[in-house]
């Protein structure tokens, strides 16, 4: 038990310093990532020494890395990667391939090795996918076209990086094996061989469990969210506990355990709900990057940090920029996508730390991408931010260096931010959707019912599994840019969140909520419900009309009664 204690104490100061440096971003309008780096920087050997506890760090920091690109393989729906077609794979590959060229050469002339050369240059080729999708989502621009062929093309990054994750623990198994009698060339050739061997048997076999047996296991668990959670996590870790074991990376194993239930209609709630737990394992990770930065180098690594962020905040948007005039897409549309790529991401701090643990690599190394991730990370936030104001200065300057001065016309791209979103399918939903469908073909049904889901599958009608509590999942969905919100929910405390998170954000929007308690439906309309429906009330009111309307005369109610059957008789085989 003393053991523990000082752990504890050591993890509760660091979380308490993240608090206060995270409250100074916010401030500074800044991703976290850049205050828990800061925060490491704080807490390490050169400021107050406060974190000793490096193996129990380590633990938390694989937990964080494995539960952050779960959730990446979450989004890499095969679906989304074909919708984004032609553009995005030639952008994201293109990208990838002039970066890494260009930079490997500037790398060489600062004066680093080979090796270290190609570390790095890989490094400053990948955009982070979460931050970006996090600016698009507060723009309210996912559904964009320029927002569509960037998600796009970092999904396609983030395959990328997920091979050459792969060929970095290959290369560390030949490190561990040594040359050998055929010598390196060979054994990293043989080596390659059997881990791809491997993989390919792996993949078929896990294939066969996507398709066989997980739909129906998932659907099962999703009939209770905490049951959900719980396989969720064991899912994850699982997997990525097996691809070790196997002698593949625990990364790829995590990547691979979210792409398997990437198509699964509980992938959004899956992600929704592991977030909070990624968020305090991954702080922990970048907490520790930042204490482990030498700050004695700092200086010595000053000139090529400079060097290589301005490389990434003004040539990365330039190549796509390029790629996508060559590819005929309007000056604007190629500006705002290029500005997408103005930062390194998790996934180069990963690949850093990684060769770091294999030798290939010193900490040099690992500070120099730290400290330009820190850089790029705060500069291309500020670029997104006002991006049309810094649109509107260049508009003549790259109108003069676009090579391709012709554009085709470019598709208006389907909105992902639906105009309509309905709350609860079973009970009276499907009456919204059927009203919904006739304003707007731009609807959403959430549900978290299994069941419902099933059905809203059956008759493709637009859904996500979700809680309608979850902030997150609300933000990802398109909640506050939504024209209507409908609420079949009876939960009272559901229907509040659901008011005042929306009148927040949108104050013009129509959101209609049930409610059965006449002081509930006061409360609704004083946090700014359009409409509050009383299903009681209205039900007497129909009733009171139609007595009004048919009096003593059997005929018309046997017409009424003869009208409603054939509703509920319709309603039942739906």
């Amino acid at each position: 038990m003393s053991s523990i204690v000082p752990i504890f104490l050591e993890l509760s100061t660091i979380l308490i310093l993240a608090a206060a440096v995270s409250l100074a971003m916010r401030f500074l309008r800044q991703p976290l990532i850049v205050g828990y780096i800061a925060t490491g920087m704080l807490v390490g050997p050169y400021a107050l020494n406060i974190l000793h506890s490096r193996d129990e760090m380590e633990l938390f920091s694989k937990i964080g890395i494995s539960i952050l690109l779960f959730i990446v393989g979450l989004t890499l729906n095969p679906d989304i990667i074909r919708e984004v077609g032609r553009v995005s794979f030639i952008t994201g590959v293109g990208q990838v391939v002039f970066t890494s060229i260009i930079g490997f050469f500037i790398i060489r002339l600062l004066g680093f090795d080979i090796l270290a050369s190609a570390y790095v240059a890989i490094a400053l080729t990948f955009s982070s996918t979460i931050i970006i999708f996090k600016l698009l989502t507060d723009r309210g621009d996912t559904g964009r076209l320029y927002g569509k062929i960037s998600i796009g093309f970092l999904l396609v990054q983030d395959l990328i990086a997920t091979i050459i994750l792969l060929t970095v623990t290959a290369l560390g198994a030949v490190s561990a094996v040594g040359g050998g009698p055929f010598g390196t060339s060979s054994i990293i050739g043989i080596e390659l061989i059997r881990l791809f061997v491997w993989g390919g048997f792996i993949s078929l076999f896990l294939y066969w469990v996507s398709k066989r047996i997980l739909p129906k296991l998932v659907s099962y668990v999703g009939g209770n969210q905490e049951v959900l959670f719980v396989f969720s996590i064991a899912w994850g870790l699982g997997l990525a506990s097996l691809f070790h074991v196997i002698s593949f990376s625990i990364e790829i194993g995590a990547l691979i355990a979210g792409v398997m239930l990437a198509v699964s209609p509980f992938a959004y709630e899956i992600g929704a709900r592991m977030k909070p737990l990624r968020d305090f394992f991954i702080l922990i990770f970048f907490v520790l990057l930042g204490a482990q930065m030498v700050l004695g180098q700092l200086f010595s690594v000053l000139v090529p940090v400079v060097v290589l962020s301005l490389f990434i905040l003004i040539g990365n948007p330039l190549i796509v920029f390029v790629l996508m005039n060559l590819l005929g897409y309007r000056t604007r549309t190629a500006f705002m996508a290029g500005l997408t790529v103005a930062q390194i991401s998790e996934f180069s701090l990963i690949l850093a730390a990684l060769g770091y643990s294999l030798g290939h690599i010193n900490q040099e190394v690992v500070s120099l991408v730290t400290l330009i991730g820190v850089v790029t990370i705060a500069g291309s936030t500020y670029l997104i931010i006002y991006a049309d104001q810094i649109y509107a200065r260049l508009r003549g300057l790259l109108e003069i260096i676009s090579i391709r001065k012709r554009h085709h016309r470019e598709a208006r791209a389907s909105h992902d931010n639906p105009d309509i979103i309905i709350f609860g399918y079973d009970r009276v939903g499907n009456e919204f959707v059927s009203a919904a469908s006739g304003i707007s073909l731009n609807y959403l049904v959430v549900d978290y019912d299994p069941h419902a889901v099933r059905r809203l599958q059956e008759q493709n009608i637009p859904f996500r599994y979700g809680d309608a509590e979850d902030i997150e999942f609300l933000q990802e969905i398109g909640f506050q840019s939504a024209r209507m919100i409908i609420s079949s929910i009876p939960d009272h405390a559901t229907n509040l969140i659901l008011v005042r998170f929306y009148r927040k954000t949108n104050p013009a929007g129509v959101i209609i909520t049930l409610a059965h308690q006449v002081r509930d439906a006061e409360e609704l309309y004083a946090a700014g419900a359009s409409y509050v429906v009383m299903p009681h009330h209205l039900g007497a009111h129909h009733a009171a009309l139609m007595i009004s309307r048919h009096g003593l005369k059997t005929a018309g109610f046997e017409a009424e009664r003869n009208a409603h059957l054939a509703k509920l008789a319709k309603r039942r085989v739906v």
